[in-house]
């Protein structure tokens, strides 16, 4: 059951190509984003669709598949988990992120 404590799963498009990273070591880091869609009706009944964009890391075998097999628009499923870091910029600015780690990747669609 610990296993499920943190554990994403998503269904969406490629927002661009993933960007590839190869480490000192020779293994490698994918990062791309992922657009999902929810739509409803609003008060006055109108159609409404909310995007979300998500941000994916993906590393090792799961990244050598994000660089030979995904592009841009590509409909995928992703699981992970959520993980949250912060960096600095050149500026010295402190910055947050929540990523989704990459454990399973799904290609859907033609």
């Amino acid at each position: 059951m610990n296993s499920l404590k943190n554990k994403v799963q998503l269904i969406g498009h490629l927002g661009s190509d993933p960007e590839i990273i190869t480490l000192e070591n020779g293994g490698k880091l994918a990062k791309f984003s992922l657009a999902t869609n929810e739509t409803y009706k609003n008060a006055e009944g109108e159609k409404v669709t909310d995007t979300q964009w998500h941000n994916i890391v993906a590393w090792g075998k799961m990244a050598e598949i994000a660089e030979n097999y995904l592009a841009k628009g590509k409909e995928i499923m992703v699981e992970g988990k959520l993980m949250s870091r912060s960096y600095e910029t050149k500026e010295g600015e402190k910055r947050y992120i929540t990523e989704i780690k990459c454990n399973e990747l799904l290609m859907l669609g033609k």
